[in-house]
C-alpha cells in the first residue's frame, strides 16, 4: 500500500481537539487514513449491522436513507440493515450491494415520543442479546431522517462511540441541556459533563450497544414509573449513560450536520471547511458552500421533527 507517512512535527487539526480527556480519539476528517483502516477491518472480516426504525409515516423516508447509505455507509464491508417497520409492504425493494442483505423486522409505531423511545431502546436490546450478537460484529443505530452525504466507513467504528451534536459542541457545561430534575434517571448536575451527544447515531460492538440500549429504557421505564417525563428523551438517557460509561470513540459534528446549522454558520460569517458525512432532515434542500453536499428530494412530506 502507498499512503502518507504520518508527520509528528505538524499536528493534523489546528483548530479542534481530536483527543479526549480519557484519551478517546475524536475523530475529523483528516484525523484518519481509510485506506489503513479498511485493510484492518477487512482483515478481521468483520461485519456491520445498521439499526433504523421506519414506523408510521416515517417510512416515507426510508428509500433516500438506504440508497445513500447504499453509497456511503461502510463501502466495501459486509453490512445488515436491521429495519424495524410496522408497514413491511411499504420498505422500498432496494437490492443491496454484493456483501449487504436487507433484514424487514415487525415492530409497533406509537405517536407518543417517551413510549416510543422506551420501545427502541427495549427491542435493540433484545435483538442485541439474542440476534445481532451472532450475525454481526458492530451495531450502528441511525435515525431514518437522516442522509449519508459522504463516506461514513469503518473509521466510526470502536468498542462504543458517540456523536458530538453539533449544536453544543464546544458550550461549556452549565449550557449542555442534559436532564436537570434530580429525580430522574437521566440526571446530570451542572458540574458534570464531558460532551452532549446526538441520540441520532451512535453505536459499538454489540455487547456494548445492548449494555447502553438496555440501561436507556430500564432508566426510562422508571422515570414513567414515577411519573418523571424528561425534556429530550432520545439525549437525555444516552448522556447519561456516557458520562459514566465513557465511549472510546467519539464523532465530530461532521457526522451530524443539517442544513438549517449550516446556513446559521454562514450567517454568522464562520469560515469553517466543513465535510458534512449526515444531514438531518432530508426534504430540506442540502446545498452547502464548504464542501461535498448531497442534494436531496424536495418532494418528500414535512414531518414534524425537533433538532433533539
Amino acid at each position: 500500500m502507498l499512503y502518507y507517512q504520518s508527520n509528528l512535527i505538524i499536528p493534523s487539526s489546528e483548530d479542534m481537539v481530536i483527543q479526549t480527556p480519557w484519551l478517546a480519539p475524536i475523530v475529523w476528517d483528516g484525523t484518519f487514513q481509510i485506506q489503513i483502516l479498511n485493510q484492518q477491518f477487512w482483515l478481521q472480516d468483520v461485519s456491520i449491522g445498521l439499526v433504523v426504525f421506519a414506523t408510521g409515516k416515517y417510512v416515507a423516508f426510508l428509500k433516500v436513507f438506504l440508497q445513500t447509505a447504499e453509497t456511503y455507509f461502510m463501502e466495501g464491508h459486509k453490512v445488515k440493515y436491521y429495519i424495524f417497520t410496522d408497514k413491511p409492504a411499504s420498505v422500498p425493494l432496494l437490492k443491496p450491494h454484493k456483501g449487504r442483505q436487507m433484514v424487514i423486522l415487525e415492530a409497533q409505531g406509537s405517536a407518543h415520543q417517551p413510549n416510543t423511545y422506551a420501545y427502541r431502546m427495549k427491542t435493540i436490546s433484545h435483538f442485541s442479546q439474542q440476534r445481532f450478537t451472532k450475525e454481526v460484529d458492530y451495531l450502528v443505530y441511525a435515525h431514518v431522517n437522516l442522509i449519508f452525504c459522504n463516506p461514513v466507513g469503518v473509521e466510526i467504528l470502536s468498542s462504543l462511540f458517540g456523536t458530538l451534536h453539533p449544536l453544543f459542541f464546544g458550550f461549556p457545561r452549565k449550557s449542555l441541556i442534559y436532564e436537570r430534575q434530580p429525580q430522574s434517571q437521566a440526571y446530570i448536575s451542572e458540574d458534570e459533563g464531558d460532551f452532549y451527544y446526538s441520540g441520532a447515531f451512535f453505536g459499538g460492538k454489540v455487547l456494548e450497544v445492548y449494555r447502553l440500549t438496555n440501561f436507556c429504557y430500564q432508566a426510562a421505564m422508571m422515570d414513567q414509573a414515577h411519573h418523571i417525563q424528561v425534556m429530550w428523551p432520545e439525549e437525555s438517557y444516552l448522556n447519561k449513560y456516557l458520562l459514566y460509561n465513557k465511549p472510546t470513540k467519539v464523532l465530530s459534528p461532521e457526522y451530524m450536520w443539517y442544513k438549517q446549522l449550516l446556513d446559521r454558520f454562514q450567517e454568522m460569517m464562520i469560515n469553517w471547511n466543513i465535510l458534512v458525512k449526515i444531514s438531518k432532515h432530508p426534504w430540506a434542500n442540502a446545498n452547502v458552500a464548504h464542501g461535498r453536499t448531497f442534494r436531496a428530494s424536495n418532494t418528500l412530506p414535512e414531518i414534524e421533527t425537533n433538532f433533539y
